[in-house]
């Protein structure tokens, strides 16, 4: 049996070739031609322009949309492709949207409904400590349910051979949708 490496290490790994991507990048930058500023206009500025809360805020970026052929009415909505999961209530309003990290068996696209709200906590077949697990899917002798770590972490990546049906999410997404869904919610897949 292969010894997994921690997430710690996974985490330190990745922000070592971070520092040291940017570090080759602003040493590259640095030998390039550089820019040369524009004469100053030197007329005086009213005090009112000059101010940098003068300038207007950047609107924060709109969330994405709910998929358009996700059904209608209280549900959890499932893209594949952006590995993104909205909690749409009654009105069809979306109440919150967020990131997952799904399994290495996916769900096809359709409709399905909580089948059973696991106990509130077990170890996934990754050896992660996961809560707020809910099983909705099943393929190719795989459960897929939504579920999130314990501790809040992402999880490690997948050996190529596994059969993981577990879509991730952060804390704070695994408690809304525990809080949002129970056992019948009708949960939409869309591509």
């Amino acid at each position: 049996m292969a010894a997994r490496i921690p997430s710690w290490a996974w985490v330190s790994s990745l922000t070592v070739g971070a520092v040291a991507a940017v570090a080759v990048l602003a040493a590259k930058a640095d030998q390039g031609a550089h820019p040369t500023a524009p004469i100053a206009d030197h007329r005086p500025v009213s005090s009112a322009s000059a101010s940098p809360s003068a300038r207007p805020k950047p609107k924060p970026a709109a969330p994405p949309a709910v998929p358009a052929d996700s059904g209608v009415g209280h549900r959890i909505v499932y893209a594949l492709a952006q590995k993104r999961v909205w909690l749409v209530d009654e009105s069809d309003k979306p109440i919150r949207t967020f990131p997952v990290w799904p399994g290495t068996v996916s769900p096809d696209p359709g409709a399905y409904a909580i089948s059973k709200s696991a106990v509130p906590s077990t170890t996934g077949s990754d050896g992660v400590e996961i809560e707020h697990i809910m099983y909705f899917a099943g393929k190719s002798g795989v459960f897929i349910a939504f579920s999130n770590a314990v501790d809040g972490a992402s999880p490690p990546p997948a050996a190529a051979d596994a059969k993981t049906g577990g879509i991730r999410m952060g804390k704070p997404d695994g408690t809304a949708l525990w809080t949002f869904a129970e056992k019948g919610t009708r949960v939409e897949v869309v591509n």
